[in-house]
């Protein structure tokens, strides 16, 4: 007698659904060897440079308060470095640039036209390295917010 008979049609479905969903639940649970690569970066000496505020490197910038310039540490992604540099002036950052990110492919160019202007827009409304991951661009938000703190600890922020 064989379990999948020809007269127990039910018994060979429940079999196969069942069978069916154990090997999703397998492939659900497998993780990729890759996801570590980020959170194991390591960050270079940060750079400093200064300018004077009349030089016109700050909008907000005050007569008198000198407008620092500082890069941020080079992170490596899954998909590349991104380093972020941040000009601060009067103890606020008044601006976020992303001097280096993955453009080798046309949807590293793609994720990073919408990536880029809203993490920059977050880092300027928030005045830290605590903002949100872009959805999508997870590596790239990532290394963003990496670079990004390790320039506000080197301009003392």
């Amino acid at each position: 007698m064989h379990a999948l008979r020809k007269d127990r049609p039910l018994r060979r479905i429940v079999l196969a659904s069942a069978a069916t969903v154990s090997g999703m639940v397998l492939l659900l649970a497998l993780k990729p060897q890759g996801a570590q690569s980020v959170a194991g970066a390591t960050a270079p000496a940060p750079s400093v440079s200064s300018a004077p505020s009349t030089g016109g490197t700050g909008a907000s910038a005050s007569p008198g308060t000198g407008a620092r310039t500082v890069t941020g540490g080079e992170m490596q992604t899954r998909w590349g470095p991104v380093q972020v540099e941040v000009t601060v002036a009067g103890g606020k950052v008044t601006e976020v640039t992303a001097v280096e990110y993955p453009t080798e492919n046309p949807r590293d160019q793609q994720i990073n036209s919408y990536a880029l202007p809203r993490l920059r827009t977050e880092a300027l409304a928030a005045q830290s390295a605590d903002i949100d991951t872009v959805s999508g661009a997870t590596y790239t938000s990532d290394g963003y917010k990496q670079s990004l703190q390790s320039a506000l600890d080197s301009a003392g922020l």
